[in-house]
């Protein structure tokens, strides 16, 4: 039997959080939520991750920050992160951040299965 999969979201809106959670769990994976991204290597470390799933205004240190900390990390830049944000410029947003993958808020929660399933099947 493989480990049931586990994805981290970093976001400050709870409203999101809990319909993403909601999505993901019906899915069948683990879902763990933090709301500052600024202990990202302490979290990482403890929940192990599959995929990240990172908001851009996320207090201490932003999404992008956060990012950067992780993909500079050895031990955890192998872990997809997917850029969450309203801004228009997301995609360059996530390029600068060093995200594997983007989804544009708001998003269609097929989409978020869809980008999910991408990265981890």
């Amino acid at each position: 039997m493989s480990k049931t999969k586990t994805v981290l979201i970093f976001d400050d809106d709870t409203i999101i959080l809990e319909v993403i959670t909601v999505v993901l769990m019906d899915l069948g994976l683990n879902v763990e939520v933090s709301e500052t991204s600024h202990d990202i290597i302490p979290r990482v470390e403890s929940s192990k991750p599959d995929l990240i799933l990172m908001d851009n205004w996320i207090p201490n240190i932003g999404g992008v920050e956060a990012t950067r900390l992780l993909k500079a990390d050895v031990r955890f830049n192998h872990i997809p992160v997917i850029y969450v944000s309203a801004n228009n410029d997301i995609q360059s947003l996530a390029d600068r951040a060093g995200a594997d993958d983007f989804l544009s808020k708001p998003f269609d929660l097929e989409d978020l299965e869809n980008i999910v399933h991408k990265y981890i099947a």
